[in-house]
Protein backbone atom coordinates (compact mmCIF):
# COMPACT_ATOMS: atom_id res chain seq x y z
CA UNK A 1 0.00 0.00 0.00
CA UNK A 2 1.39 3.65 -0.60
CA UNK A 3 0.22 5.97 2.04
CA UNK A 4 0.61 10.01 2.22
CA UNK A 5 1.41 10.98 5.75
CA UNK A 6 1.01 14.76 6.38
CA UNK A 7 2.88 15.89 9.54
CA UNK A 8 5.66 13.33 8.76
CA UNK A 9 8.73 15.14 10.77
CA UNK A 10 6.79 14.95 13.69
CA UNK A 11 6.82 11.94 16.32
CA UNK A 12 3.89 10.45 15.16
CA UNK A 13 4.48 10.41 11.47
CA UNK A 14 7.99 9.78 11.85
CA UNK A 15 7.30 6.57 14.09
CA UNK A 16 4.26 5.73 11.79
CA UNK A 17 6.15 6.08 9.41
CA UNK A 18 8.79 3.96 9.97
CA UNK A 19 6.38 1.45 10.93
CA UNK A 20 4.73 1.25 7.62
CA UNK A 21 7.65 0.85 5.73
CA UNK A 22 8.66 -2.46 8.30
CA UNK A 23 5.53 -3.51 7.40
CA UNK A 24 5.94 -3.29 3.70
CA UNK A 25 4.10 -0.49 2.49
CA UNK A 26 5.19 2.51 0.57
CA UNK A 27 5.18 5.89 2.33
CA UNK A 28 5.70 9.37 1.25
CA UNK A 29 5.40 12.82 3.53
CA UNK A 30 4.71 16.16 3.74
CA UNK A 31 5.70 18.48 6.29
CA UNK A 32 6.59 22.49 6.63
CA UNK A 33 9.94 21.69 8.49
CA UNK A 34 12.77 19.03 8.04
CA UNK A 35 13.09 15.14 9.73
CA UNK A 36 15.60 15.69 12.44
CA UNK A 37 14.93 12.48 13.57
CA UNK A 38 15.45 10.43 10.34
CA UNK A 39 16.11 10.13 6.80
CA UNK A 40 14.51 6.60 6.52
CA UNK A 41 11.84 8.09 3.98
CA UNK A 42 11.22 10.20 1.27
CA UNK A 43 9.20 13.54 2.41
CA UNK A 44 8.16 17.22 0.78
CA UNK A 45 8.65 20.43 2.65
CA UNK A 46 5.20 21.74 2.45
CA UNK A 47 3.32 24.20 4.31
CA UNK A 48 -0.06 22.87 4.23
CA UNK A 49 -1.72 26.04 5.30
CA UNK A 50 -2.06 27.97 2.29
CA UNK A 51 -5.09 29.14 0.34
CA UNK A 52 -4.80 26.91 -2.74
CA UNK A 53 -7.17 27.07 -5.62
CA UNK A 54 -6.95 23.50 -6.92
CA UNK A 55 -5.51 20.00 -6.25
CA UNK A 56 -5.37 18.08 -9.55
CA UNK A 57 -2.35 15.86 -8.21
CA UNK A 58 -1.35 17.74 -5.35
CA UNK A 59 -2.07 20.86 -3.12
CA UNK A 60 -0.47 23.81 -4.16
CA UNK A 61 0.39 22.99 -7.79
CA UNK A 62 3.20 20.29 -6.19
CA UNK A 63 2.73 17.10 -7.43
CA UNK A 64 2.14 13.81 -5.13
CA UNK A 65 3.10 10.65 -6.16
CA UNK A 66 0.41 8.15 -6.41
CA UNK A 67 -0.94 6.75 -2.77
CA UNK A 68 -3.77 4.48 -2.07
CA UNK A 69 -4.63 6.36 1.36
CA UNK A 70 -4.16 9.47 3.02
CA UNK A 71 -2.87 9.85 7.26
CA UNK A 72 -3.32 13.30 8.22
CA UNK A 73 -1.09 14.29 11.37
CA UNK A 74 -0.31 17.86 10.28
CA UNK A 75 -1.25 20.33 12.38
CA UNK A 76 -0.57 23.40 15.09
CA UNK A 77 -0.63 21.26 18.64
CA UNK A 78 0.81 23.81 21.19
CA UNK A 79 -2.81 24.04 22.97
CA UNK A 80 -1.12 27.05 24.59
CA UNK A 81 0.69 28.40 21.58
CA UNK A 82 -3.15 29.12 20.01
CA UNK A 83 -4.52 30.50 23.12
CA UNK A 84 -2.17 33.00 22.49
CA UNK A 85 -2.15 33.12 18.78
CA UNK A 86 -5.58 31.82 17.50
CA UNK A 87 -5.00 32.26 13.99
CA UNK A 88 -3.08 29.07 14.08
CA UNK A 89 -6.25 26.91 14.65
CA UNK A 90 -7.80 28.90 11.46
CA UNK A 91 -4.41 27.50 9.90
CA UNK A 92 -5.51 24.31 11.29
CA UNK A 93 -8.76 24.02 9.25
CA UNK A 94 -7.75 25.33 6.42
CA UNK A 95 -4.63 22.82 6.82
CA UNK A 96 -7.43 20.16 6.58
CA UNK A 97 -9.86 21.67 4.38
CA UNK A 98 -6.53 21.24 1.61
CA UNK A 99 -6.00 17.61 2.66
CA UNK A 100 -9.65 16.83 2.57
CA UNK A 101 -10.15 18.27 -0.82
CA UNK A 102 -7.32 16.34 -2.20
CA UNK A 103 -8.90 13.35 -0.82
CA UNK A 104 -12.07 14.02 -3.01
CA UNK A 105 -10.51 14.86 -5.90
CA UNK A 106 -8.23 11.66 -6.23
CA UNK A 107 -11.17 9.27 -4.30
CA UNK A 108 -8.77 8.93 -1.65
CA UNK A 109 -9.54 7.16 2.24
CA UNK A 110 -8.18 9.73 5.17
CA UNK A 111 -7.20 8.93 8.81
CA UNK A 112 -7.91 11.98 10.45
CA UNK A 113 -6.17 12.69 13.87
CA UNK A 114 -7.85 14.36 16.33
CA UNK A 115 -7.34 14.66 19.98
CA UNK A 116 -9.12 14.22 23.52
CA UNK A 117 -9.37 17.70 23.63
CA UNK A 118 -12.56 18.03 21.60
CA UNK A 119 -14.38 16.73 24.88
CA UNK A 120 -13.58 19.94 26.44
CA UNK A 121 -13.07 19.65 30.42
CA UNK A 122 -15.93 21.02 32.73
CA UNK A 123 -18.10 17.89 32.43
CA UNK A 124 -15.72 15.00 32.40
CA UNK A 125 -15.52 14.83 35.95
CA UNK A 126 -19.08 13.52 36.28
CA UNK A 127 -18.24 10.36 34.43
CA UNK A 128 -15.19 8.02 34.82
CA UNK A 129 -14.48 7.55 31.09
CA UNK A 130 -15.25 9.22 27.72
CA UNK A 131 -16.81 7.58 25.23
CA UNK A 132 -16.96 8.76 21.32
CA UNK A 133 -20.30 9.85 21.50
CA UNK A 134 -20.26 11.84 24.85
CA UNK A 135 -18.12 14.48 23.35
CA UNK A 136 -19.98 17.60 23.73
CA UNK A 137 -18.42 20.57 21.84
CA UNK A 138 -20.51 23.30 23.74
CA UNK A 139 -17.25 22.84 26.67
CA UNK A 140 -14.98 23.90 23.89
CA UNK A 141 -11.40 24.59 26.26
CA UNK A 142 -9.32 26.09 23.79
CA UNK A 143 -9.22 27.49 20.16
CA UNK A 144 -7.07 24.33 19.74
CA UNK A 145 -9.53 22.30 20.32
CA UNK A 146 -12.00 23.94 18.65
CA UNK A 147 -9.31 23.60 15.08
CA UNK A 148 -9.95 19.90 15.69
CA UNK A 149 -13.74 20.26 16.79
CA UNK A 150 -14.05 22.13 13.41
CA UNK A 151 -11.44 19.23 11.42
CA UNK A 152 -14.01 16.67 12.80
CA UNK A 153 -16.32 18.73 11.39
CA UNK A 154 -15.29 18.77 8.11
CA UNK A 155 -13.91 15.00 7.76
CA UNK A 156 -18.02 14.22 8.42
CA UNK A 157 -19.58 16.58 6.15
CA UNK A 158 -17.07 15.55 3.24
CA UNK A 159 -18.35 11.66 4.18
CA UNK A 160 -21.81 12.68 3.72
CA UNK A 161 -21.49 14.87 0.87
CA UNK A 162 -18.71 13.37 -1.02
CA UNK A 163 -18.79 9.94 -0.29
CA UNK A 164 -15.37 10.10 1.57
CA UNK A 165 -14.11 6.93 3.31
CA UNK A 166 -12.49 8.15 7.06
CA UNK A 167 -11.23 7.20 10.39
CA UNK A 168 -10.90 9.68 13.12
CA UNK A 169 -8.69 8.62 16.12
CA UNK A 170 -8.66 10.97 18.94
CA UNK A 171 -5.18 10.49 20.43
CA UNK A 172 -4.06 11.23 24.30
CA UNK A 173 -0.80 12.84 25.37
CA UNK A 174 1.52 10.79 23.34
CA UNK A 175 5.26 10.34 24.63
CA UNK A 176 7.78 8.45 23.90
CA UNK A 177 10.34 7.96 20.86
CA UNK A 178 11.29 11.30 19.20
CA UNK A 179 9.33 13.92 21.51
CA UNK A 180 12.20 15.56 23.03
CA UNK A 181 12.58 18.89 20.61
CA UNK A 182 11.63 21.25 23.12
CA UNK A 183 12.60 24.16 21.52
CA UNK A 184 10.08 23.03 19.06
CA UNK A 185 7.30 21.19 20.50
CA UNK A 186 7.13 21.49 24.62
CA UNK A 187 5.92 18.11 26.00
CA UNK A 188 5.24 17.46 29.67
CA UNK A 189 6.82 14.41 29.92
CA UNK A 190 10.54 15.00 28.38
CA UNK A 191 9.96 18.27 29.67
CA UNK A 192 9.72 17.21 33.13
CA UNK A 193 13.07 14.68 31.90
CA UNK A 194 15.13 17.73 30.50
CA UNK A 195 14.19 19.59 33.97
CA UNK A 196 14.99 17.32 36.30
CA UNK A 197 17.99 16.13 34.62
CA UNK A 198 19.45 19.65 35.30
CA UNK A 199 18.20 19.07 39.10
CA UNK A 200 15.83 21.88 38.51
CA UNK A 201 12.48 21.70 39.71
CA UNK A 202 9.49 21.10 37.58
CA UNK A 203 6.33 22.58 37.79
CA UNK A 204 3.54 21.00 37.61
CA UNK A 205 0.06 22.86 36.10
CA UNK A 206 -2.97 21.20 38.52
CA UNK A 207 -2.26 19.17 41.34
CA UNK A 208 -5.47 17.26 40.28
CA UNK A 209 -5.03 16.98 36.39
CA UNK A 210 -5.53 13.13 35.68
CA UNK A 211 -4.40 12.53 32.15
CA UNK A 212 -4.58 9.01 30.12
CA UNK A 213 -0.70 8.80 28.88
CA UNK A 214 -0.11 6.35 25.98
CA UNK A 215 3.17 5.45 24.76
CA UNK A 216 4.13 5.86 20.89
CA UNK A 217 4.34 2.48 20.17
CA UNK A 218 0.67 1.64 21.75
CA UNK A 219 -0.82 4.66 19.25
CA UNK A 220 1.53 3.43 16.44
CA UNK A 221 0.04 0.02 16.76
CA UNK A 222 -3.69 1.39 16.56
CA UNK A 223 -3.37 3.67 13.94
CA UNK A 224 -1.54 0.78 11.73
CA UNK A 225 -4.44 -1.26 12.66
CA UNK A 226 -6.71 1.30 11.33
CA UNK A 227 -4.90 2.03 8.19
CA UNK A 228 -5.44 -1.09 7.16
CA UNK A 229 -9.19 -2.04 7.99
CA UNK A 230 -10.20 1.77 6.51
CA UNK A 231 -7.54 0.31 2.95
CA UNK A 232 -9.42 -3.13 3.63
CA UNK A 233 -12.88 -1.29 3.78
CA UNK A 234 -13.13 -3.35 7.39
CA UNK A 235 -13.79 -0.36 9.41
CA UNK A 236 -15.29 2.44 7.28
CA UNK A 237 -16.38 5.92 8.89
CA UNK A 238 -15.77 6.05 12.53
CA UNK A 239 -14.26 8.17 15.10
CA UNK A 240 -12.20 5.94 17.35
CA UNK A 241 -10.08 6.82 20.85
CA UNK A 242 -6.78 5.87 21.07
CA UNK A 243 -5.02 6.12 24.50
CA UNK A 244 -3.97 3.34 27.33
CA UNK A 245 -7.24 4.22 28.95
CA UNK A 246 -6.29 4.23 32.30
CA UNK A 247 -5.85 7.95 34.16
CA UNK A 248 -2.65 9.06 35.78
CA UNK A 249 -2.03 12.20 37.76
CA UNK A 250 0.63 14.45 36.35
CA UNK A 251 1.79 14.98 39.67
CA UNK A 252 2.83 10.79 39.71
CA UNK A 253 3.94 11.22 36.46
CA UNK A 254 6.82 13.43 37.46
CA UNK A 255 7.27 11.20 40.65
CA UNK A 256 8.10 8.10 38.25
CA UNK A 257 10.33 9.90 36.24
CA UNK A 258 12.54 11.05 39.08
CA UNK A 259 12.56 7.67 40.36
CA UNK A 260 13.67 6.25 37.50
CA UNK A 261 16.42 8.98 37.18
CA UNK A 262 17.13 7.79 40.77
CA UNK A 263 16.49 11.53 41.91
CA UNK A 264 14.48 13.44 44.80
CA UNK A 265 11.26 15.13 42.97
CA UNK A 266 11.31 19.07 43.48
CA UNK A 267 8.18 19.63 42.13
CA UNK A 268 6.27 23.13 42.67
CA UNK A 269 2.47 23.28 41.97
CA UNK A 270 0.35 25.55 40.43
CA UNK A 271 -2.97 25.66 39.25
CA UNK A 272 -4.23 24.65 35.25
CA UNK A 273 -3.87 27.14 32.66
CA UNK A 274 -6.16 28.46 30.68
CA UNK A 275 -7.53 26.23 28.13
CA UNK A 276 -6.06 23.14 29.53
CA UNK A 277 -8.13 20.12 29.97
CA UNK A 278 -7.76 18.54 33.31
CA UNK A 279 -8.97 15.26 33.65
CA UNK A 280 -9.18 12.54 30.93
CA UNK A 281 -9.72 9.00 30.40
CA UNK A 282 -10.62 7.40 27.39
CA UNK A 283 -13.18 4.62 26.72
CA UNK A 284 -11.14 2.07 24.38
CA UNK A 285 -14.80 -0.08 23.64
CA UNK A 286 -14.47 0.68 20.07
CA UNK A 287 -11.08 0.71 19.53
CA UNK A 288 -11.10 -3.16 21.10
CA UNK A 289 -14.01 -3.89 19.13
CA UNK A 290 -13.27 -2.79 15.60
CA UNK A 291 -9.65 -2.74 15.36
CA UNK A 292 -8.56 -5.53 17.71
CA UNK A 293 -6.76 -2.79 19.95
CA UNK A 294 -4.86 -4.01 22.53
CA UNK A 295 -2.20 -1.35 24.66
CA UNK A 296 0.66 -2.60 26.01
CA UNK A 297 2.43 -0.17 27.72
CA UNK A 298 1.39 1.03 31.24
CA UNK A 299 2.77 4.41 32.54
CA UNK A 300 5.39 2.82 34.35
CA UNK A 301 6.96 1.15 32.04
CA UNK A 302 6.71 3.44 29.38
CA UNK A 303 8.32 5.89 31.20
CA UNK A 304 11.19 4.08 31.75
CA UNK A 305 11.78 3.32 28.10
CA UNK A 306 11.24 7.38 27.61
CA UNK A 307 13.78 8.10 29.63
CA UNK A 308 16.40 5.53 28.81
CA UNK A 309 16.13 6.78 24.77
CA UNK A 310 16.18 10.58 26.00
CA UNK A 311 19.48 9.98 27.66
CA UNK A 312 20.55 7.94 24.79
CA UNK A 313 19.51 11.08 22.34
CA UNK A 314 20.87 13.28 24.56
CA UNK A 315 24.27 11.76 24.85
CA UNK A 316 24.28 12.03 21.28
CA UNK A 317 23.17 15.35 20.96
CA UNK A 318 24.77 17.13 24.38
CA UNK A 319 24.21 21.00 22.59
CA UNK A 320 20.90 20.44 23.61
CA UNK A 321 21.35 19.83 27.28
CA UNK A 322 21.05 23.62 28.18
CA UNK A 323 18.28 26.11 30.02
CA UNK A 324 15.27 26.30 28.23
CA UNK A 325 13.51 29.83 26.91
CA UNK A 326 11.18 31.15 30.34
CA UNK A 327 8.39 31.20 28.11
CA UNK A 328 8.71 27.25 27.38
CA UNK A 329 9.00 26.83 30.93
CA UNK A 330 6.10 29.48 32.28
CA UNK A 331 4.75 29.58 28.50
CA UNK A 332 1.05 30.92 30.40
CA UNK A 333 2.56 32.73 33.54
CA UNK A 334 1.05 36.86 32.93
CA UNK A 335 0.00 35.78 28.91
CA UNK A 336 -3.17 34.29 29.20
CA UNK A 337 -4.50 33.71 32.70
CA UNK A 338 -4.91 30.95 35.12
CA UNK A 339 -7.86 28.74 35.22
CA UNK A 340 -10.37 29.39 38.24
CA UNK A 341 -11.72 27.16 40.72
CA UNK A 342 -15.16 28.05 38.91
CA UNK A 343 -13.63 26.82 35.87
CA UNK A 344 -12.37 23.75 36.35
CA UNK A 345 -14.58 22.48 38.90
Amino acid sequence: MRVLVTGSSGQIGTNLAQRLQRDGHDVFGVDKRLNTWTDDFKYLLQDLSGHYPSFPGGIGGVEYPEVDLVVHLAAHAKVHQLVRQPHRALENAVMTFNVLEFCRQQNLPIVFSSSREVYGDVHRFAEEEASEASADFAYTESTYSASKIAGEAFVYSYARCYGLKYLVFRFSNVYGRYDNDLARMVRVLPLFIHTMLRDEPVTVFGQEKTLDFTYVDDCIDGITRGIEALAEARVVNETVNLAYGQGNSLVHAAELIAAELGMDPKIALAPSLLGEVTHYVADLTKARELLGYKPLVPLEEGISRSVAWFKEHRAAHPEEDGPLPADVLFPQDGEVGWKSAVSSS
